[in-house]
């Protein structure tokens, strides 16, 4: 089950008496459990009727203690436990004898509580009796990262939801700027919104303008830039960059170099080079696939798969493996390279 349908689900009182929330991807996380805290209970009754408590700040005991109350003039209570990954878990099934008090509430919840157990950056182990436990007789949400090439369309549908509309050359600026951290990039977003009227479309200017990236000289132009094989504008952006290195910090920029790249050599190996049919099997929006299709005709197949060794080079030499060189000399032999 999604995030959106989660929270209709709780929406319409559809509730459970146990949730895992885990992941590695924090954000649908936070959504869920953000929405448990603030709507279910009224503020009258959150008084006595809500529990919130932290991992490393809590033992299991007194969660459990807190699960097994009963609400007090409300339907039921909510305890939410955040950061349950720094938590201990107890004894599970790890082949001790004894009785593990969280198995057996797990196995006979109170349907009075809500229980949430906030998982995150990691799996919780799906052999444990416990996950079993809690997947029989409540709800488990596992949160994957979105692939890159998905971050866009999450934009523009997040985008949606709040009323707006964004272009697609500013959700692509906007994914290769932020990369895939859902949090940073909602919050920006949050913050932008605050300044545009209802309904006004998010251009690449908006994004310019409000969210510190420069109109000239940043990853997508260097992109644009090496696709035409324009060795000046390419020279002035690596520049640019190697005297704002707090804001263009080498790992966004190899990494993005590396993504889009892969995407250059995935191009060589398509047949069908119709643009919707390369929109699909590139992963990204029909606008772009002209970018792709410059980047084709510059770098031959031979070409493209040195550059992509290039890069995972020169990411090896920015973490110190065999180069002591500043990061700015390292892009400016990468960028030569590349070019010749």
């Amino acid at each position: 089950m999604a995030a959106p349908d989660i929270i209709k689900d709780l929406k319409n009182k559809k509730l459970k008496p146990l949730y895992l929330l885990h992941g590695e991807e924090p954000y649908f996380i936070d959504l869920i459990s953000n929405y448990i805290e603030h709507n279910l209970l009224s503020e009258a009754e959150k008084g006595f009727n809500q529990t919130v408590v932290y991992g490393k700040d809590t033992e299991m005991m007194a969660v459990l203690n807190a699960a097994k109350r009963y609400p007090m003039m409300a339907d039921y209570q909510v305890v939410l436990v955040k950061e349950a990954q720094d938590m201990k878990w107890g004894k599970d099934d790890d082949g001790k004898k004894g009785i593990d008090p969280l198995l057996s509430y797990l196995e006979n919840p109170l349907s009075s509580t809500i229980l949430v157990f906030c998982y995150k950056y990691g799996k919780f182990d799906k052999r444990k009796k416990t996950y079993k436990a809690i997947e029989k007789n409540g709800l488990v949400f596992e949160s994957a990262p979105l692939y890159d090439s998905k971050i866009p369309a999450w934009i523009e549908g997040f985008i949606s939801d709040k009323g707006y509309k964004i272009n697609p050359q500013a959700s692509a600026m906007l994914s290769e700027y932020l990369g895939n951290d859902l949090s940073k990039i909602a919050n920006e977003l949050e913050k932008l919104m605050l300044n545009i009227s209802a309904g006004q479309e998010i251009t690449l200017k908006l994004i310019q303008d409000n969210i510190g990236i420069s109109k000239e000289y940043n990853v997508f132009e260097l992109q644009t830039a090496l696709s035409k094989k324009d060795a000046f504008k390419v020279n002035q952006i690596i520049n640019y960059f190697e005297a704002n290195p707090k804001a263009n910090p080498i790992v966004l920029v190899l990494g993005n170099l590396n993504n889009y790249f892969s995407k250059v050599l995935a191009y060589h190996y398509v047949k069908d080079k119709s643009q919707q049919n390369l929109a699909r099997e590139l992963g990204v929006n029909p606008y772009f696939v002209k970018d792709y299709e410059q980047a084709g005709r510059s770098y031959s197949y031979q070409k493209t798969m040195q550059i992509v060794s290039y890069l995972r080079e020169y990411d090896l030499k920015s973490k110190g493996v065999e180069s002591n060189a500043p990061h700015g000399e390292l892009m400016k032999e990468l960028m030569f390279k590349i070019l010749h």
